[in-house]
């Protein structure tokens, strides 16, 4: 398995660092330019020990306990290890110290500063040192013989030294290095090394290359290079068996050499190509620990697993027990079973690792036969063969990794995947419990902080908003470890001891009795993991899988059980959220779910411990609700997910803070989420996953988004923010659900927002051709909106499109009358539902009344009193086109050219064809479908056919518009119209009632009566374009009606709007004289009608039984109030 190099991540800040492992390799400890030592118990560490040990820390060593480090005021300082105690001064120097290492025994301490002076001290004797002097500049690096006999060093001046520690003299010296004045100047800071064990070579990294210098004859034995080395190398380290050297280079670049055949076996690049300024080999295992200049920590995997077994060895074994193998078995013999590839990983998987391995004294035989006597022991077969004995006395390991633990050698039983550690319980917005000054937490009502320091272990509690309580300090003499904060209540918990229990404190701040505190003992080997707030409740979870609820003042209430052991808890409100332990997880993923209850009057559980969505191989960091009451997540990769309660109670993510940081270690700590206005507050932590207490850290506000497709295009950014502004809007429908109060106006603002995304994304179809998107995103408007959406259809002259949605609005109505007639008859309009919900409520709520949108229809209507003269000039364009009506139902293709006005069939209010376009020249092309004569659920037959019977030929399309008479949307729908006319509808149809008088009732006059009332009267255009056609035509002979339409168009806008207003209140004025002359000329013109009526009369008779009864008056009045909002 070739090597593996894990991702980098942030440990300091920008400039030099160093690292090292502790004896056993179970930390990785580096140091930095910003003056901490961070202790790591592996790469994934969030949470790594930090010693500020000074400004800046130039080098570190760790042996025996003790960890020593050079410090930018000149000295060299020790801490105990692991609990970084400082342990006094070892040294000092004049200026700063560069490099320090241990010996071997771990007994003395070499350091090496910038005025040239090298010193050996003593750790447990200080006053014990020696003086090395001779280098004519800044010391570079330092390093130990093995045997304790040299000490070798770089300096800036060139030279590499190597000094006698008994008599400080210098035995050897080569000028190997380009010189200069400091270290910061220097090219390389040519980090030496003694070859383990022997200490036979002494590696020095050289320009480009590593070379090797024999001990005793000083005489340079080998040089290692590689064509991937481009820059110079910085650092070299030798594997603890002393067969594998490995080097890093200024630009990055890390080689692997094995040292007995000189071949390179790993070859690694940097990331980002930082200057490799730190090595480490783990004492175990095949790891490198590397650090950069960036001050980012990486870790190299798995090195040397690629290269093959020694062919020596096993060539001499099969050799030496051939007699003992039949032929067939000499694959048994191959390099795989002699040296397993496999060797467990460090990480928090190494315990469980270790119980599924061999037992180390349990040696794994090549071949297993019981019955076969002539069954081979690999492990004899080594120790009896001297192959692998050491080659010199000094040398305590055998080649390549002999030297690991002996479970480590053996290949694992299981090679499936492995059990992830369960993710310890925590509080939502609190630090690590380690550290010293630490959040204990923060959210929505404040902050409560944790000293616990030598002069001082205390609370403080400040709060957001000062009039809700001030700011509170409080003894920490029980070492309270938890805490939440509520607008009423301070809750605090800790751990037990050995002579106290796990304690429950209270401090009910809001209560008007004069004992606001309260504390609860937890019996006998139960320990609280987690503790929450609500409204007149806490609760805590233990570590007995209990979770116990206690009112505000302290009375005991409900207890249940939990599934699995508890990882968090919050509460809001009536509603306590618990997360906890399914199962065990596995491949790095944690098996989480989740309860959520209401604890108010009737209580009842939300949800039943479903699973809870995570990112794969992350763990939960937080866990609450929002300001509105939504419960929300946020998983270690930074996604942030809320509760969709209009889907089922499902989880959607709603932000991904990883988006948003600039480094790769950079994270955002949650402190609080907001739904009105869409606000999550977080603090921004660089290279860490949560803030130090001081400074006071700054609170920034992310925007949420949807993981939509395509959110770059205009169609996916208007689809996210629709989808996202009905999600954010939820609770209000929660909260009116469950008879909370809640803010109307922003509920209306809401439905407001989302119908206009919804009308552009309709607008933005149409220009794609996308008829049935059209239709589809109509049913998630209400009907105001598909009003306008008629509308702009009409226009845009997809009159496909506005039958459909025409036929679509009456269905909704339809099934809202159905459900009108189950309620009743005395409940007043505006207690019905006023919005659609997403979708996913029934029709009867999309299609409720709504008046949040009438605003933007008014303005609509306006716009289209300006815009009259556009819809004058569709009008003769639509007639050119001169194609036969798809709508027709029964109309021959002669019939449909031949132009007739036909009737608007209309309710007794007035409601007329808002797209009817017609000319005394041109055929008009209009839906003939009318889709009312379908609505048979609720209607009555009446006597008002005989109307439909003198348009059937061309029956006009409804469409639900309110019904409002001498409106500016009358005016608007007035330009469908016919201007003029070359036959009066009504005189027809009074000439065909008598023709028919034997066959129709006497009803069919009353209805072509009130269709004859109901024609819209002429606009202000109208009516100055008849005064000025003379005008235009005399100006322009050759114009026709659609170009004379199109000039009195130009000049009509030209006039001023009082101008304009005028002659708009001169066609106001001339309704009633119109209506009143229509009917005086109804029987002379029916009369010049006979001679075509009669040619038309076969085919009347043909579809008169074909037509449906219309609805009386008094149906169209309810539906118009209710299914088109009649205000």
């Amino acid at each position: 398995m070739p090597s593996t190099q894990r991702p980098m991540r942030y440990g300091h800040s920008e400039g030099h660092t160093d690292v090292c492992f502790d004896d056993t390799g179970s930390c990785i400890v580096t140091c930095g330019s910003d003056g901490d030592v961070r202790i790591w118990e592996n790469l994934d560490d969030d949470y790594p020990k930090t010693i500020n040990v000074g400004e800046m820390a130039f080098s570190c060593a760790l042996k025996g306990g003790r960890l020593v480090t050079a410090v930018s005021n000149n000295t060299v300082q020790v801490h105990t290890f692991p609990e970084g105690a400082p342990d006094g001064i070892l040294t000092r120097f004049t200026t700063s110290v560069t490099h320090v290492t241990f010996s071997p025994d771990g007994t003395r301490v070499a350091a090496g500063a910038s005025d040239f002076i090298i010193k050996v001290v003593e750790v447990t004797d200080s006053s014990k040192q020696k003086t090395f002097r001779g280098h004519d500049a800044p010391v570079l690096s330092l390093s130990f013989d093995p045997k304790d006999v040299y000490l070798a060093s770089a300096s800036c001046d060139g030279s590499v030294r190597v000094w006698n520690l008994a008599d400080q003299t210098c035995t050897k010296s080569w000028l190997l290095l380009q010189k200069c004045n400091d270290v910061i100047n220097a090219k390389s800071i040519c980090r030496l090394a003694w070859q383990p064990g022997t200490g036979k070579l002494l590696a020095v990294p050289v320009d480009k290359v590593v070379e090797l210098f024999r001990r005793k004859t000083w005489d340079s034995q080998f040089n290692l290079s590689d064509a991937s080395i481009t820059q110079p190398l910085n650092v070299v380290v030798w594997s603890p068996c002393g067969q594998f050297l490995a080097a890093g280079s200024v630009d990055g670049n890390i080689v692997v050499w094995n040292v007995g055949t000189q071949q390179c076996i790993e070859r690694m690049k940097h990331e980002k190509k930082y200057s490799i300024c730190g090595l480490a080999w783990h004492p175990k295992y095949k790891q490198i620990a590397y650090t950069d200049t960036e001050g980012n920590l990486g870790l190299l995997e798995n090195i040397g697993d690629a290269e093959k077994p020694n062919e020596k060895v096993a060539s001499a074994v099969a050799k030496d027990y051939n007699d003992l193998f039949d032929g067939d078995d000499d694959d048994y013999l191959n390099g795989d079973l002699i040296e397993p590839p496999s060797s467990p990983k460090t990480g928090d998987n190494e315990e469980d690792a270790d119980d599924l391995m061999q037992p180390p004294g349990h040696v794994r035989r090549a071949v297993i036969d019981d019955d076969d006597d002539n069954s081979l022991d690999i492990g004899l077969i080594k120790a009896s063969s001297g192959l692998l004995e050491k080659e010199d006395d000094g040398d305590d390991q055998a080649g390549g990794f002999s030297a690991l633990p002996p479970s480590s050698a053996q290949q694992p039983l299981y090679d499936g995947p492995k059990p992830t550690p369960r993710q310890k319980p925590f509080q939502s917005g609190s630090t690590p419990v380690h550290l010293m000054h630490r959040f204990m937490v923060w959210n929505s009502v404040g902050i409560i902080r944790c000293y616990s320091d030598e002069q001082d272990n205390a609370i403080d509690i400040e709060f957001h908003d000062t009039s809700v309580h001030h700011a509170t300090h409080l003894p920490n003499s029980l070492g309270h470890t938890m805490a939440d904060l509520s607008p009423e209540a301070i809750l605090l918990a800790c751990e037990s001891t050995e002579e106290l229990a796990s304690k429950l404190h209270c401090i009910h701040f809001g209560s008007w009795d004069a004992n606001k505190e309260w504390t609860v003992d937890m019996p006998k080997d139960e320990e609280i993991e987690a503790i929450c707030l609500g409204q007149g409740w806490a609760a805590c979870a233990t570590t007995a899988l209990l979770v116990r609820l206690f009112t505000v003042g302290g009375v005991q209430k409900e207890i249940f059980s939990l599934p699995g052991p508890v990882v968090s808890m919050a509460g809001h409100g009536e509603q306590l959220m618990v997360v906890y332990h399914r199962d065990t997880g596995f491949d790095g993923d944690q098996c989480l779910g989740v309860q959520l209850m209401e604890l108010g009057m009737k209580k009842k559980q939300i949800l039943h411990g479903d699973p809870l969505s995570l990112t794969r191989k992350s763990y939960l960091v937080w866990v609450g609700f929002s300001a509105e009451g939504t419960p929300c997540y946020v998983d270690s990769e930074g996604i942030v997910r809320m509760l969709n309660r209009g889907l089922g109670n499902t989880w959607i993510p709603v932000c991904n803070t990883r988006e948003h940081c600039k480094g790769k270690y950079d994270h955002y700590w949650v402190v609080g989420i907001h739904e009105n206005p869409q606000q999550l507050r977080c603090i921004p932590c660089k290279g860490a996953r949560f803030p130090p207490t001081l400074p006071r850290p700054a609170v920034a506000i992310l925007p949420f988004k949807l993981p939509f497709c395509q959110v770059a295009t205009e169609k996916g950014q208007m689809e996210e923010q629709y989808w996202r502004s009905l999600l954010f809007h939820g609770h209000l429908d929660y909260l009116s659900k469950n008879g909370y109060e809640f803010d109307e106006n922003a509920k209306n603002q809401a439905v407001k927002e989302q119908q206009e995304l919804l009308m552009k994304l309709f607008a933005l179809s149409c220009k794609l051709e996308r008829e049935l998107r059209c239709v589809e995103l109509a049913e998630l408007m209400t009907p105001s909106v598909v009003s306008l959406a008629i509308k702009y259809a009409s226009r845009s002259r997809r009159l496909n499109l506005a039958q459909r949605l025409s036929e679509l609005a009456v269905q909704r109505a339809s099934e809202l009358a159905a459900a009108l007639q189950q309620e009743e008859e005395d409940e007043e309009e505006e207690e019905f539902p006023k919005c659609s919900n997403a979708g996913y409520s029934s029709s009867a709520t999309n299609w409720g009344q709504s008046r949040n949108v009438q605003q933007d229809q008014e303005e609509v209507e306006d716009a289209e009193e300006t815009d009259a003269c556009e819809e004058a000039e569709e009008a003769p364009e639509v007639h050119k086109e001169k194609e036969p009506n798809n709508f027709s139902r029964g109309i021959t293709p002669a019939e449909v050219t031949t132009p007739k006005p036909a009737l608007v069939a209309s309710s007794s209010r007035g409601r007329v064809n808002p797209f009817k376009v017609s000319s005394s020249k041109k055929d008009p092309v209009v839906p003939s479908a009318n889709i009312l004569d379908n609505m048979t659920k609720y209607s009555k037959k009446t006597s008002s056919s005989g109307s439909r019977a003198g348009n059937k030929q061309n029956p006009p399309v409804i469409k639900p518009l309110t019904p409002k008479p001498k409106t500016k949307q009358a005016l608007a729908a007035s330009f469908f119209q016919p201007r003029t006319p070359a036959t009066n509808p009504g005189e027809k149809t009074e000439e065909e009632r008598e023709e028919k008088a034997g066959n129709e009732s006497q009803e069919t006059k009353v209805t072509a009566q009130e269709n004859t009332e109901n024609r819209r009267p002429k606009t202000g255009f109208q009516m100055w374009l008849e005064e000025n056609r003379a005008n235009i035509l005399t100006d322009n002979p050759d114009l026709n009606e659609a170009e004379v339409i199109k000039e009195g168009m130009s000049r009509f806008r030209m006039l001023t709007s009082e101008e304009r207003m005028v002659w708009t209140e001169k066609a106001r004025g001339g309704k009633a004289s119109d209506s009143a002359e229509d009917k005086k000329r109804k029987r002379p013109t029916a009369e010049e009608d006979e001679v075509q009526k009669s040619q038309e009369q076969k085919s009347e008779d043909t579809n008169v039984s074909k037509k449906s009864k219309p609805l009386d008056p008094a149906t169209n009045n309810r539906l118009s109030a209710f299914a088109f909002k009649q205000i």
